[in-house]
């Protein structure tokens, strides 16, 4: 997607460890207008599926899917919760992730009332590293016995083996913009 590369040249940085910073437009303050376009891109991508509901993690990739919902029809965004709360409550599907950032494991949770075998779940998220957290959400899936129409990402990591790993597990994968290199220098984008 050729205006978010360009927003990333121009208001993206890298820190130390190749972490990508986004947070003036995407991750942290959100330029609506960017996200609208984002939204509208995932939309024409899995037009191919019947969208019932939008699965993302806490809590970058919320806004994103509570955007693109409505180029799905407004259909619901589930987000699992990566902390259990008081009022987390009923039957839940939990699976384990390890967060490259946080450089910890937790437990993510959804409430199982909310994702059926009746649904096609969509899994949306800002960023892919490691592939960790879309493992993640793709066994919550799986184990609501949902179909599972596969994974949006908005800023997928090449040079990290995320991608590829998902890809090679057979994973309907669309990323809107896949960075090679990131340093001091700028980006690299993969065509």
């Amino acid at each position: 997607m050729e205006l978010l590369k360009q927003r990333i040249m121009k208001d993206g940085h890298v820190k130390p460890g190749n972490i990508i910073k986004v947070d003036s437009f995407l991750n942290h303050q959100m330029d609506i207008e960017l996200m609208n376009e984002i939204g509208k891109e995932f939309a024409h991508l899995f037009a191919d599926q019947p969208i019932t509901k939008i699965l993302t993690i806490e809590a970058s990739g919320i806004g994103i899917a509570a955007i693109a919902a409505q180029h799905f029809g407004n259909v619901p965004v589930v987000f699992a919760k990566k902390t259990k709360s008081k009022n987390l409550d009923g039957e839940l599907y939990i699976s384990q992730v390890e967060s490259f950032t946080r450089n910890t494991v937790f437990d993510i949770q959804v409430s199982k009332k909310f994702i059926t075998e009746d649904d096609c779940v969509l899994i949306l998220d800002d960023f892919l590293a490691r592939g960790k957290a879309l493992l993640g959400l793709i066994d919550i899936v799986n184990q609501s016995g949902a179909k599972f129409a596969g994974c949006g990402i908005v800023i997928e990591k090449g040079w990290q083996d995320g991608g590829e790993v998902l890809r090679k597990k057979g994973v309907r994968l669309e990323s809107l913009a896949i960075i090679d290199k990131a340093d001091e220098t700028g980006f690299t984008f993969r065509n």
